[in-house]
């Protein structure tokens, strides 16, 4: 019979939590004896083999009874010794042995270790028997506990990712009447931001879509976050190009993304990241209705009052931040005057690029444009559901490719 144990952990991390003490049996036992074993037990799966505290197999039933009942092979075995039919060869471990590493033997060991199970030991003596169900159930919860904690991580980062929005929902409430702002990240966190401020004199919004989404993301929203505030302590919001120039610059040489010919010292050094962002940065004048517009690879979409048509304002094709974009790059403004009634729309990319539709194809510019045209009269919290219910149908059962974020208003 198996020695005495260390008591076991209350979760399954290591071998020894998976213990079992199920009748041993020695190499001395015939196949008789074994056969009495499980007769008297059928819930007994496997026979350790133990020669004086020393694991020497498993016998296991399903492979001993199909085995002994074969013709003649219970008159010619019954009375031999119970290792003609052992697995002599099981899978050893040590009481302490890791869950990880146990799952990695296991594997290397074979499809036995599922049937037979593993032979535990504390410093070389039998301990007990493992089952390889209660090893795939053991790894199940363990990885479902990871993910539990990772998920919770998350739901947290998202309370702070969305903790950096509320001042600009604030400023967004306090200034403007007719308006909305969809944000909704892929995964429970994501790479789209938007940041908004009120001046007496006017406001600035900027819809950002950085590299990447989920986690990875959510950590470029905090640097974008962090760089745009920073140079917002010394830079005009009325020049969004200065702005996205100066962004730039910042977060190419914080993250290290400068080019061969920016690197004034190894050209051989690894560049080992390219992230930045695309985005949209306006500045609108109320005493002369004029926004001043800066885009990075973003467009923005204008209706004027009785219009038919969808205006389409183009950014430079740099993105900010990456590589690729200089380090001295200088963003062009652009300059529109609004009438009273005119609508203003900035849209992250992931709503044009959502692949849909019966043909499995990207949204694209010209449907967005035709749902803005089809919705336009709305207050604009109506359009917002609109909108979103027109996406959302185009993507259907396809899996959602990236974050979404959505402004629009109505000019007073």
């Amino acid at each position: 019979m198996p020695l005495d144990t260390p008591e076991p952990r209350a979760a399954a991390h290591v071998a020894g939590d998976l213990l079992q003490s199920p009748p041993t049996v020695s190499p001395a036992h015939s196949n008789y004896q074994v056969l009495e074993l499980f007769s008297a037990d059928a819930s007994l799966s496997n026979l350790p083999v133990v020669d004086d505290k020393r694991p020497v197999g498993i016998i296991n039933r399903n492979t001993f009874m199909s085995t002994i009942a074969r013709p003649f092979h219970r008159e010619i075995f019954g009375r031999k010794p119970c290792t003609a039919f052992m697995n002599a060869a099981p899978l050893v471990v040590d009481y302490h042995t890791p869950l990880t590493e146990l799952s990695f033997q296991a594997l290397s060991a074979g499809e036995s270790v599922l049937s037979d199970g593993f032979l535990v030991t504390v410093d070389g003596d039998y301990a007990g028997l493992g089952q390889g169900v209660s090893l795939m159930q053991a790894l199940a919860d363990q990885q479902a506990e990871k993910h539990r904690q990772m998920m919770d991580s998350i739901h947290y980062a998202s309370v702070i990712q969305q903790s950096f929005l509320q001042s600009s929902r604030r400023d967004m409430a306090a200034a403007l009447t007719d308006y909305f702002m969809a944000w909704e990240p892929r995964d429970v966190v994501g790479g789209d931001y938007y940041y908004f401020v009120r001046r007496d004199d006017g406001f600035f919004v900027a819809v950002i879509d950085c590299t990447g989404h989920g986690v990875p993301g959510a950590f470029m929203t905090l640097i974008m976050a962090s760089a745009l505030k920073q140079v917002l302590t010394t830079r005009d919001l009325h020049d969004p190009a200065a702005l996205l120039g100066a962004i730039n610059r910042q977060v190419k040489e914080s993250l290290g993304q400068l080019s061969r010919d920016e690197l004034e010292h190894d050209d051989n050094v690894e560049i080992r990241s390219d992230d930045g962002m695309d985005c949209a940065f306006c500045w609108y004048d109320k005493a002369t209705r004029t926004l001043t517009y800066a885009g990075a690879k973003t467009p923005i979409f204008v209706i004027e009052p009785g219009s038919d048509e969808v205006a389409v304002h183009d950014g430079n094709k740099k993105g900010v931040g990456y590589v690729s974009t200089p380090l001295d790059y200088q963003w062009e403004n652009r300059r529109v005057t609004l009438a009273p009634g005119a609508q203003l729309y900035i849209s992250t990319d992931g709503i044009i690029d959502q692949i849909g539709g019966p043909k499995r194809i990207c949204f694209g510019k010209k449907r967005f444009k035709e749902a803005l045209l089809k919705y336009r009269q709305q207050p604009m919290t109506e359009q917002r559901g609109r909108l979103l219910d027109v996406f959302h149908a185009w993507q259907g059962e396809n899996a959602r490719r990236d974050d979404v974020s959505l402004f629009g208003v109505r000019l007073p």
